[in-house]
């Protein structure tokens, strides 16, 4: 049976994932996977779309499961299901089962839930800025939900990093 932590860093755009993703890889000396939405949407010469969201959804789940495979002790992930699950909700009215049922099957997860206080900082990709806090408290329930270990980070960089890595070494010990 696969033990491997499966670490999801998640939270709405520019709340500083990536770079905490990095930072903490860097730290334990562990996999992290980036989030491949953002390369999936930039590749488009169209906006994307329903169907698009949910083809990003299938390759996640392929690399979420190939990462775990390796059997590492732990594997960092930038975002998750869950974002795409509100973000299907929230701009579509609908997901499917699916997705609902590959997140109720994570086993050995936590979150590190990254809280708005971040300036944010548009790119080609990002289209949120005035909607961060209400994803937020949606990811919040999302997790809560699903009863996933999790803690809020928020503060300056070094101020996330620090609350991260006290969070992590609970269950890296």
């Amino acid at each position: 049976m696969n033990k491997t932590l499966k670490i999801v860093l998640t939270g709405p755009e520019s709340t500083g994932k990536t770079t905490l993703a990095e930072q903490l890889s860097s730290h334990y000396s562990l996999p992290w996977v980036e989030e491949l939405a953002r390369a999936y949407v930039e590749s488009l010469n169209r906006p994307y779309n329903q169907a698009d969201v949910l083809e990003i959804a299938k390759l996640q789940i392929t690399q979420e499961h190939k990462a775990l495979a390796k059997n590492h002790k732990a594997v960092f992930f930038d975002t998750d299901l869950i974002i795409t699950k509100i973000w299907l909700l929230h701009v579509y009215g609908t997901c499917p089962s699916w997705i609902d049922q590959e997140i109720s099957n994570y086993k050995n997860c936590i979150h590190l839930l990254c809280y708005p206080d971040l300036e944010w900082v548009a790119d080609g990709v990002r289209e949120n800025p005035d909607i961060r806090l209400y994803l937020f408290e949606k990811y919040e329930l999302e997790i809560k939900n699903y009863g996933f270990h999790y803690k809020i980070i928020k503060g300056s960089e070094d101020r996330r990093l620090k609350r991260a890595l006290e969070f992590v070494n609970l269950y890296l010990r």
